[in-house]
């Protein structure tokens, strides 16, 4: 990723072949056609441009460890199902049926860009994930007192 930011949030369709339209805007914060997708936390996915994802896959890497149970839980749910994927030419991103199925990602998709990564969320599910976060959002909101806007 350039210094350009991912940003936004986009609804696209998921069509027959497992494919989605990356919007124009997102396109532009690209400077390599690689992508990794893997599964994200909250059932959804995220999608990391190839030289961030070796940046943060690296730094997840270094610090887990095989004998820690939860560092091999994560090692397991974000690093093995990893997979990179090209866009195609129409700036198509094929996501595969194992992350689709993860992310129970049917038809109606909501693309985000959280800065340094993408999410793909089904829709949805997204509109549950507001509605279940409200608290958790709040409370994020409080540690940012000290920004001076």
């Amino acid at each position: 990723m350039e210094d350009n930011a991912f940003t936004g949030a986009y609804s696209y369709n998921l069509d027959e072949k497992g494919r989605l339209m990356l919007p124009a805007r997102l396109r532009v914060a690209l400077s390599d056609t690689r992508l990794v997708l893997t599964c994200a936390i909250e059932s959804c996915l995220w999608v990391f441009p190839r030289a961030q994802w070796d940046r943060f896959s690296s730094q997840i890497s270094a610090r887990a460890s095989l004998f820690h149970a939860p560092s091999r839980a994560v090692l397991r749910r974000l690093i093995a199902p990893a997979q990179e994927v090209e866009l195609d030419r129409a700036w198509r991103l094929f996501i595969p049926p194992s992350l689709r199925e993860y992310a129970a990602l049917e038809k109606d998709c909501l693309i985000l860009g959280l800065s340094h990564c993408l999410e793909i969320w089904d829709r949805a599910r997204y509109r549950a994930y507001l509605a279940e976060s409200e608290a958790d959002f709040r409370a994020g909101t409080e540690t940012l007192q000290d920004l001076c806007l």
